[in-house]
């Protein structure tokens, strides 16, 4: 990779990140969905545990598609764990299959991206098989 860049809410946490070779825009996707790079400047786009706080993500996924390069990946991670206060009310009355099902409902009204979109459960398992917090991988490739 030539270089990592980030995009978020929270300067000081972004900036105490040294993998952010390419530096970081501190920004709110609620108040302005438009990611601030360039098109098809990224082989890989990532959304980590935070599209369910989104009130347009179909616009940030869009704006995701325009700033992958052909053949790009957007991974998006996702667990059921949340600040209710934060995340769109129709995602805390959902479980985990029907998030899925949204996420890929936002790809497919998205558009631009190839179908199927690939779903993974990485749940971490415990030797003593206690709970763990569900956790899962969507993956989408740039058409």
């Amino acid at each position: 990779m030539s270089k990592i860049c980030a995009t978020g809410m929270n300067a000081l946490e972004l900036g105490f990140n040294d993998q952010l070779t390419g530096g970081f825009k501190q920004k709110d996707l609620n108040v302005d969905p438009t990611l601030p790079y360039d098109d098809a400047s990224f082989d890989v786009v990532t959304c980590v545990v935070s599209i369910d706080y989104l009130i347009e993500p179909i616009k940030v996924l869009k704006e995701a598609c325009r700033v992958l390069k052909p053949g790009g990946k957007i991974i998006i991670s996702q667990s059921n764990r949340c600040f209710p206060s934060k995340a769109i009310s129709m995602w805390l009355q959902m479980n985990d299959r029907q998030h899925l099902e949204l996420i890929n409902g936002y790809f497919q009204y998205a558009g631009g991206f190839e179908e199927p979109r690939k779903a993974f459960d990485i749940t971490a398992t415990q030797p003593d098989n206690s709970y763990c917090d569900p956790m899962f991988i969507i993956e989408a490739v740039k058409a």
